[in-house]
Parts: structure tokens; C-alpha cells; sequence
């Protein structure tokens, strides 16, 4: 964990940043080297393609953290299923998986 402009970064947060050549990334950081100022990220969305899933080290400087989201319709729920099933984080999908069963339950009438 280490301070960017303020703000704290650790393993997890979702990042947006900038490549050298000025491609968006989006994506979240598997891990930190505060000693080098680097941060690896696993490439999520990207305007080149062949980075999409692959976990690329990027100067903290050039990350932003991406405020957290609270999500409040099924529609988002859905989405971020779809994402952890791509990236493969399971204890995310099955926390995922219980919030939209508990909003299945609540519109059912179901206490």
C-alpha cells in the first residue's frame, strides 16, 4: 500500500490510467512496488486489445484510483457477474451472486 497523489493505493483498487502511448486502461492492481513507484495491473478494458487480461507493471504516477461504486440495480449486478467471471475472482462473483440473490428475494416480497 502507497500514497498517489493523495490518494491510497492497494492490491485490489480499481485503476484507471494512461500508457506511454495514450491508451486508457482500466483495470485492478494485483500488486505494489512502492520501492520502484510501480504498480502491476491486470488489464481489464484497454483501447489495445492485446493488453486486455494481461497484468502489466505501470508507474503509479499514471494511476487513478476509480471511486467505488455502490451498486443499485440488477442490470449492474449482472455486469460486474460477467467480470468476475473473466477475471476469474470467485470470492467476488459468489458475494456478487448473494447481493442479487437478496434483491431477487426483497422484489419477491421474500423476508
Amino acid at each position: 500500500m502507497f500514497s498517489n497523489n493523495n490518494t491510497v493505493l492497494k492490491t485490489g483498487d480499481w485503476i484507471k490510467a494512461e500508457s506511454p502511448e495514450g491508451e486508457l486502461i482500466i483495470g485492478y492492481i494485483e500488486s505494489l512496488s512502492s520501492l520502484e513507484g510501480v504498480v502491476k495491473v491486470t488489464v481489464v478494458t484497454s483501447d489495445n486489445n492485446q493488453t486486455i487480461g494481461k497484468t502489466i507493471p505501470i508507474l503509479s504516477k499514471r494511476v487513478k484510483k476509480m471511486p467505488v461504486s455502490n451498486v443499485t440495480n440488477k442490470t449492474q449486478i449482472e455486469f460486474l457477474l460477467d467480470l468476475a467471471l473473466s477475471t476469474g475472482d470467485k470470492e467476488w462473483f459468489l458475494a456478487l451472486s448473494s447481493e442479487l440473490n437478496a434483491m431477487k428475494m426483497l422484489a419477491d416480497g421474500v423476508h
